[in-house]
């Protein structure tokens, strides 16, 4: 199990930035695939972006490529969403998840999510 701790939320203007969090602590970090999804209200959970551990490679929606930037640093393992040039449509609760099996784009590959950090973004 992986216990998985989100923050950085908040409020910020219509074309502003914020950056998350994702602290991960029990088992090893650095031996899952993370990612980061979000779900507004009325709306299905639907992926951000994800990272895989070995390489590193990386995976947007294209609702945020562009303008956001996953990262991860084992050593401290924590997971980063970097979000600039915020719309008011990346409002949502953001989650941060732990890969188990499947494809990173399906939050049913997921088995360890943290409890969610709030984004607002007003126009």
């Amino acid at each position: 199990q992986v216990q998985l701790v989100e923050s950085g939320g908040g409020l910020v203007q219509a074309g502003g930035a914020l950056r998350l969090s994702c602290a991960a602590s029990g088992r090893t970090f650095s031996s899952y695939a993370m990612a980061w999804f979000r779900q507004a209200p009325g709306k299905e959970r639907e992926f951000v972006s994800a990272i895989t551990w070995s390489v590193g490679n990386t995976y947007y929606a294209d609702s945020v490529k562009g303008r956001f930037t996953i990262s991860r640093d084992n050593a401290k393992n924590t997971e980063y969403l970097q979000m600039n040039s915020l719309k008011p449509e990346d409002t949502a609760v953001y989650y941060c998840a732990a890969h188990r099996r499947g494809s990173l784009y399906n939050s049913r590959s997921y088995d360890n999510w943290g409890q969610g950090t709030q984004v607002t973004v007003s126009s």
